[in-house]
């Protein structure tokens, strides 16, 4: 196995991932805050029976990557992992400048107060669903930094399955309970 700073690199890795699992952790609470705002303010969840399978999906991912890395002796490639971490670190750079450009109206569920404006600030400007590409980034670069492409394969193909169902509903949603930004005047 390979070195990283005089550190096994499966060790580095299973920290890297830690990590990742203890920033969701936090994401987790200032999400329930959020949802419980949300509710308070007349807020209407949507998709509800969607948010376990998110949640179980994203915990298994958090295992999956480091039980390859471990039980099937992935190989450390430092050019691959380095390119993996500079684009997930640009991922995290972009799911929390949409958290940010969601501000207090950011969870993990789709809960939508009737007659919020649609947010239109930060990455969301340009990107419909800047924290979704922060997701799918993150399946692919998480496992490959330490090469467990069968994780990245097999977590972007659910994902993807998840996201596109997940997507729709969110659309319904928007479409449904938020103000659309009025267009500009000359």
């Amino acid at each position: 196995m390979g070195q990283l700073l005089g550190i096994d690199s499966r060790i580095a890795f299973v920290a890297l991932v830690a990590l990742v699992a203890i920033q969701r952790l936090v994401e987790m609470s200032i999400s329930k805050r959020n949802y419980r705002r949300a509710l308070a303010r007349g807020g209407v969840e949507s998709g509800a029976e969607l948010f376990p399978w998110m949640a179980v999906m994203h915990a298994a991912f958090l295992v999956a990557g480091p039980a390859e890395v471990l039980l099937l002796a992935r190989p450390w490639v430092p050019p691959l992992a380095a390119a993996m971490v500079s684009l997930l670190i640009l991922a995290q750079v972009l799911r929390y400048w949409a958290v940010s450009a969601l501000g207090d109206r950011w969870t993990a569920r789709v809960v939508c107060v009737p007659g919020d404006p649609l947010v239109t600030a930060g990455p969301y400007r340009w990107l419909r669903h800047p924290n979704y590409l922060a997701v799918v980034m993150e399946f692919i670069t998480l496992p490959l930094v330490h090469t467990a492409w069968l994780t990245a394969a097999a977590f972007s193909v659910a994902n993807a399955i998840v996201l596109r169902r997940r997507i729709v509903v969110e659309e319904d949603a928007l479409r449904r309970y938020c103000r659309r930004p009025e267009a500009s005047r000359p």
